[in-house]
């Protein structure tokens, strides 16, 4: 048998010669083979996705979604053939499958959105939606031809949309209030502001007239008086004719007044109560003219007023500025001054103690360099002494002079007494046996130490160390 497929639709073919299926537009279907056939247009599907946002509040999501298989990939096609093809298009199967799509992609989208990121960003939030909805029928061969996210609505019980909109209603009306109450102060006060900028550019005209009336007094004068008379003949053709209004005024109202009184009384009464209606109007129209004037005196006074408490209170505000700014600049001025002399003291001490510190390093080098060298100068003399240390203290104590100051401290000692004096002689210079020369005068100072001892002991009662020697017995 020969089939043939309509425009929108597509030949399934399964049987014998076939490894799994096959699709066509016209084909034989020879025995052993199944021919389904399958629609291409796309359907309407409209839900209501309830959702809940990231603050678990829940709302509604009306959406109609046009899906249809994909026309244009063979792969789709086969999909859709295995898997959707078996079904009615309108089935409730198909319908629960796309509904369950969309349904859990919306939640799973908008439950990590704040409520106010789904009602502000409802274009991204809705193309969100459509590509991850697109990406799960994509398994299935099915292809969104288009899709309408209409308006969100509260969920019956949570009226979250309808409050947000009464919110936003009051708030325009309240801003559209403060803005007219606004508009009306800035207009009235700038009538009054500048009324009395009238006024008082008025007054310095008129200020600046009288000076120049009072250089010019005589030609103003004749100016004066012409006006004046022009005037004043004005004035009176005018008032001529206001009588003579008046007069004609009358006259009518005569004649009104004697068809009024031909009319009935409940006409007369009309007329009369009407008359008294107007006479109210005006006398209340006049009472508020006279408030509205005397406002606007007593409003350009406070204005001037206020004006110039603004500006004295502005002067006084910036004379104890720039008081306080004088005293502030001379504080800091003084601060930094003390500073500089503090920093100059503490240089000045700073270089004095680095001074000294350098003057006791270089005296503590040369007492390390004198005793570094007297060491080395004794050392040198304890070697050519052989090391005996009793021969190098007799020759430090004699080349010292340590003889001759005890007996300068002895002789400053016993100055101004009567000490007893001992004159003593070697025997001469002969009576040894010593001749000339430097021998004589070595033998001559050992002479010399026992009566020296012997006196120093008399005269102190210290005796001689033993190395010196020792004082002969008295007893012997």
């Amino acid at each position: 048998m020969y089939r043939v497929a309509k425009a929108s639709e597509y030949l399934v073919i399964t049987g014998a010669g076939i490894q799994d299926i096959k699709l066509a537009k016209k084909a034989w279907i020879l025995p052993g083979q199944s021919c389904t056939v399958f629609d291409l247009s796309p359907v309407n599907y409209t839900f209501e996705v309830q959702a809940m946002s990231a603050e678990k509040l829940p709302f509604v999501l009306p959406a109609v979604f046009t899906i249809g298989p994909r026309a244009d990939d063979h792969e789709s096609l086969l999909k859709y053939a295995k898997l959707i093809s078996p079904h009615d298009k309108l089935s409730n199967h198909v319908n629960e499958l796309v509904q369950g799509i969309i349904e859990g992609e919306t939640r799973v989208l908008a439950a990590s959105m704040t409520m106010e990121d789904v009602f502000r960003g409802t274009k991204e939030f809705k193309q969100e939606v459509f590509a991850k909805v697109q990406l799960e029928l994509n398994q299935f061969g099915l292809l969104i031809y288009n899709a309408n996210v209409k308006q969100l609505v509260d969920v019956p019980g949570h009226e979250y949309f309808s409050y947000l909109g009464q919110k936003t209603q009051m708030e325009a009306a309240n801003q559209a209030k403060v803005d007219i109450a606004e508009a009306r102060m800035k207009g009235e006060i700038g009538s009054k502001l500048r009324e009395g900028q009238t006024l008082q550019n008025a007054a310095k005209i008129d200020a600046e007239t009288k000076v120049i009336a009072m250089q010019r007094s005589g030609e103003g004068e004749k100016e004066g008086i012409k006006v004046r008379s022009e005037v004043k003949v004005f004035e009176n053709a005018r008032e001529a004719e206001v009588a003579q209004a008046n007069s004609e005024l009358a006259k009518k109202k005569a004649a009104w007044s004697k068809a009024a009184q031909v009319a009935e009384v409940e006409a007369a009464k009309a007329v009369a109560l009407r008359e008294a209606e107007l006479q109210g109007e005006v006398e209340r129209m006049n009472a508020l003219t006279t408030t509205e004037k005397l406002k606007a005196e007593f409003l350009s006074k406070a204005s001037v007023q206020y004006e110039t408490k603004v500006q004295e209170a502005n002067w006084e505000l910036y004379k104890k500025q720039k008081e306080a700014e004088a005293i502030l600049y001379e504080k800091k001025t003084e601060a930094e001054a003390q500073r500089a002399l503090a920093d100059a003291t503490f240089y000045a001490r700073k270089q004095a103690a680095e001074a000294d510190l350098y003057a006791k390093k270089k005296e503590a080098e040369g007492i390390m360099a004198l005793g570094q060298s007297q060491g080395v100068y004794i050392s040198t003399l304890l070697t050519a002494l052989g090391g005996n240390y009793a021969a190098l203290r007799d020759y430090l104590m004699i080349n010292g002079g340590m003889f001759q100051e005890i007996a300068k401290i002895n002789a400053e000692a016993i100055r101004g007494l009567e000490p007893k004096i001992s004159i003593w002689s070697n025997g001469g210079d002969n009576g040894g046996g010593i001749t000339e020369g430097g021998m004589k005068d070595l033998a001559g100072v050992y002479k010399m130490l026992p009566p020296l001892f012997k006196t120093v002991h008399e005269q102190t009662g210290m005796l001689p160390p033993s190395w010196m020697g020792a004082l002969p017995d008295k007893s012997t």
